[in-house]
């Protein structure tokens, strides 16, 4: 009723109503004279920004408009705000279900934001599995252009594992800043939708002063359309205390449409308290003085009804004098006490109101809500600040004992409350719980309120958990704390308030928070312990591990029962390649808490990053098993399946992914490996493509896709997706030289070195691409340049068994036998089972003439390639004509060989070969300069640089 008859009598403020509602008679689209799209209300507290506001929502709504408005009460971060303004329009305007599903994708992202890293500088097992996939598996022929690539997998994962590592930890590297962008893309495809059905969609932003702390920047990204075109017919509307900051908005100075509020004049004061009845001269005059002109203070007092001077006695502050004056003409003594012990919640709801008010108050529920001081939408409500501050002021002076007893009460409350969602939650997931989380800051800020000193200590440990969950959680807390301390006037809460405040300012607000709360003395050994992990977490999400792992060094020092502070430093570990010291930190957290899910999921991977892949298999799904929703586990799960050669079981597991997320492209990009892996190619490229599809800029799946191509012998395919993947990714060493490999398969060896280098360029130490660019230019004819490059890709790497292989080939083919012979016994001495140097050392043996006591050995080694795919099938049979099965076979293989199409450079490699045997007397001569003259004659260019 009151609000009623306020809006019926709403006074003053002609003019901005005025100004409002002309605007939204304008053609939004007009480019003579469009109208605003940017206002900004500002003025003092209790100078009626919200009262305006609300005349202004009402104005868009006659002007066929849907609205939204969101305060300080539904705005800790970015999502919050989104989803209460969707939700708003989603009441007017219909269900809005790309945002839905924003926020769906965004849970699920969130879900997995514990995901383990891949080591910087190692390749994690999925990567190497990509690689074994798009270039092949074991090695029979390093020298054999398909094979070749096929020879080192692991080494050209490197290129791969950077880029996919940043992919997927992207968002959380940037603080969520991923999720948020996604959310507000959806956000802008729905105002365009309700924007074509709707002239207007206006947005009010109430309390800028405080909600500019987490949506400011957003909000300047929106403007500035970095989530898309913002339609000309949305309104944006900010109300806050302070001007909007030049440095920051001074791009948008031109487009704002600035409307300071000052107080009432005279005439407006008089005019107010006309309408409500109040007409003496003597009592108006008084109204004049004690209110200042400021709104609320003259509603506050014509409600009060004073037919005396008296009845204002203007001792005291003007504003508790109000605010008093106010309260005591409220007749109802239920009323009245309703008033006073509501305003010490930091926020109303109807549960809150019986808690505070107590069962005197019952049915006064809307009565209050209806009260000029009263606002909020949805399921809270909130006094106005002035109010607020003048009752908590003098309720604390006029009884410092009820007061007390009155907050520990609603403490004590709020814990109740906070247990019964406890009942229902495990203890991990208490954090990510919004109404948990407001159980439990509102307890924190009733204590502080009760024994400011008593409960200082455990109100800087709660602050410490909350450093460890967002910004948002932790501004929430501080928050808290300064209203706290500013109700208490406390003296030690007001400096910890003022220091937590500053380090919520500063460049990295988490370390500066941990600092300051670590220098408390009074911090338990088990908060220490947890502030360390924190920070440790935080310094390795900054790239600082050797910083992270002294700091979570000192977390286990101070409780070696925190089973998070070793977990969190076994993933350092795993990331930096220490897997033994990473196991064995996972381990003792598991021995703390057996299901402890995300430390076995990292177990898994750094026993598959160390080659154990059956115990990799086995932690993977233990850990899936124990959180079904760990969906990330799932993923590599599935990479260990296909890692230990599982193709189908892998498929499965990638499988299951996508029917749970049809959108999640890196599980289609999974299964894509996989397929391609076990040579069904066509389904690996359906899967890639539609991985990009959902994303046009993952430019491994493009890659990957591209070495698919590669591998079929679609040469011209897998160069333009390399392509493609560079020019969304130009630091992506491994598509540089997976393109280079496709350059050299075709024969463009210029183009072929070109690439390699520039992946060289990128990564110098990238042992792969210089042992490839080695092969590349023996294939064009630059034995010196090949070896050069083949003993740099040594010196980095001594145990790749390829290179040495590789270089055994060009020495013995350059008619360096000496040095071959060298290479030759340091190969057989270092990898006496590796395939490519039981090759080179058989070939050995062959162009010296001591065939027939290697015949066996031959034998043996075409036999045990396993599984081969059909390229690598006819290529074995040529030499299974030339060296096992001599009756006459040699045409068949050949013509099998070459009805494959293979590239120049991959021909080019058996022919080095053909050409060497070709020079031996005898059958296997004979032999090979027939396989020699058909690969000619079907290509006179082969053998040419």
């Amino acid at each position: 009723m009151i609000r009623q008859r306020a809006k019926a009598g709403f006074v003053g403020r002609r003019a901005q109503l005025t100004l409002f509602t002309e605007n939204l008679a304008k053609d939004p689209f007009s480019e003579e004279a469009p109208a605003d799209f940017l206002f900004h209300v500002r003025g003092v507290g209790g100078v009626g920004k919200s009262t305006l506001l609300r005349q202004w929502q009402e104005a868009a709504r006659r002007a066929d408009a849907v609205t939204a408005v969101v305060d300080e009460n539904d705005v800790h971060g970015v999502q919050q705000a989104l989803v209460e303004l969707v939700r708003q329009l989603e009441a007017q305007g219909g269900p809005c279900k790309e945002f839905g599903k924003a926020v769906e994708q965004s849970g699920r992202e969130q879900a997995a934001q514990a995901e383990p890293f891949p080591v910087e500088g190692e390749a994690s097992v999925s990567s190497r599995v990509m690689t074994q996939a798009a270039l092949g598996a074991a090695s029979l022929l390093p020298g054999a252009g398909f094979v070749t690539a096929m020879a080192n997998p692991e080494a050209a994962a490197q290129g791969l594992d950077r880029l996919r590592s940043a992919s997927r930890s992207r968002s959380q590297r940037r603080g969520g800043r991923g999720d948020e962008t996604g959310l507000s893309r959806a956000f802008v495809t729905e105002l365009e939708r309700l924007c074509r059905r709707q002239r207007w969609v206006v947005l009010f932003f109430d309390t800028w002063e405080q909600t500019a702390h987490y949506l400011d920047g957003w909000l300047l990204r929106l403007l500035d359309e970095e989530f898309g075109p913002v339609p000309a017919n949305v309104v944006i509307v900010l109300a806050g205390r302070d001007e909007l900051a030049e440095r920051d908005w001074a791009p948008l100075r031109a487009h704002v449409m600035d409307v300071p509020l000052e107080v009432f004049t005279e005439a407006e004061t008089r005019a107010l308290l006309a309408s409500r009845n109040v007409t003496e001269p003597a009592v108006v005059d008084a109204v004049l003085q004690l209110s200042m002109g400021l709104p609320l203070l003259v509603e506050l007092l014509s409600l009060a009804r004073p037919n005396t001077v008296e009845d204002l006695d203007a001792g005291g502050d003007f504003a508790d004098v109000a605010v008093e004056r106010f309260v005591q003409w409220i007749t109802d003594p239920k009323k009245r006490e309703a008033v006073r012990a509501c305003a010490l919640p930091l926020q109303l709801n109807e549960d809150v109101f019986d808690a505070a008010a107590g069962p005197e108050a019952e049915g006064l529920w809307e009565w209050l809500c209806g009260q000029p001081f009263v606002s909020g939408r949805g399921d809270y409500k909130h006094y106005h600040a002035v109010v607020r501050a003048s009752m908590v002021h003098q309720q604390r002076a006029h009884s410092p004992q009820g007061w007390a007893s009155a907050h520990t009460r609603l403490a004590d409350v709020h814990a109740a409350w906070r247990g019964s969602v406890e009942e229902r939650l495990p203890e991990a997931k208490r954090w990510e719980e919004a109404e948990w989380r407001r159980h439990r800051v509102d307890g924190t800020y009733h204590r502080l309120c009760a024994y400011p000193g008593a409960y200082l200590t455990a109100a800087l440990e709660q602050v410490v958990h909350a450093v460890g969950q967002s910004a948002a959680v932790l501004r929430q807390w501080i928050e808290a704390f300064d209203q706290a301390a500013r109700d208490t006037t406390d003296p030690t809460l007001l400096s910890w308030a003022g220091r937590l405040q500053s380090a919520l300012t500063s460049d990295d607000p988490v370390l500066a928070c941990l600092g300051a709360l670590l220098s408390h003395g009074g911090l338990s050994a088990d908060s220490r312990s947890w502030a360390s992990t924190y920070r440790g977490n935080h310094l390795y999400f900054r790239d600082r591990e050797e910083e992270a792992l002294a700091e979570l060094d000192r977390a286990v020092a101070q409780n070696a029962r925190n089973a998070t502070a070793w977990s969190r430093r076994g993933e350092v570990h795993r990331w930096m390649g220490h897997y033994d010291r990473a196991i064995a930190d996972l381990t003792a957290a598991l021995d703390i808490d057996p299901t402890h899910a995300w430390a076995l999921a990292s177990r898994g991977m750094s026993h598959r990053q160390a080659g154990s892949y059956d115990l990799a298999v086995a932690d993977l799904t233990a850990a899936i098993g124990i959180a079904p929703d760990y969906f990330w586990a799932r993923l590599e799960l599935g990479d260990a399946l296909r890692q230990a050669g599982h193709y189908d079981r892998a498929v499965a597991e990638f499988t299951a992914l996508i029917e749970h997320d049809p959108t999640h492209a890196w599980a289609l990009a999974g299964r894509g490996e996989a397929h391609q892996r076990a040579g069904r190619y066509d389904q690996a490229v359906a899967d890639f493509t539609a991985a990009l599809d959902i994303d046009p800029t993952h430019a491994w799946a493009l890659a990957s896709r591209g070495q698919t191509h590669h591998h079929a012998d679609r040469h011209d395919q897998a160069i333009a997706d390399l392509t493609a993947a560079i020019g969304i990714a130009p630091d992506y060493s491994w598509a540089f030289g997976a393109r280079g490999e496709a350059h050299r398969a075709v024969g463009d060896y210029d183009q072929a070195i070109a690439d390699f280098t520039a992946a060289l360029d990128i990564a110098p130490d990238y042992s792969w691409a210089l042992g490839t660019r080695g092969h590349t230019h023996h294939q064009a004819g630059h034995y010196d340049q090949a070896i050069a490059d083949l003993t740099a890709a040594l010196d980095i790497d001594p145990t790749h068994a390829w290179v040495l292989a590789t270089r055994i080939q060009v020495h013995r083919q350059a008619g360096r036998r000496e040095e071959a012979r060298r290479d030759l016994d340091r190969a057989v001495e270092a990898h006496p089972e590796d395939d490519s140097c039981t090759f080179e050392k058989l070939m050995f043996e062959a162009v010296e003439g001591r065939l027939q006591s290697s015949a066996e050995q031959w034998s043996q080694l075409i036999s045990s390639q396993e599984d081969p795919t059909g390229a690598e099938a006819v290529f074995l049979n040529v030499f299974r004509s030339l060296f096992v099965e001599t009756e006459n076979r040699v045409p068949e293989a050949t013509e099998e060989l070459l009805a494959v199409h293979p590239g120049r450079g991959d021909l080019a490699d058996l022919f080095s070969y053909v050409v060497e045997l070709s020079a031996l007397t005898g059958e296997l001569g004979d032999r090979a300069q027939q396989c020699r003259d058909l690969i000619m004659e079907h290509n006179p260019d082969v053998g040419r640089p």
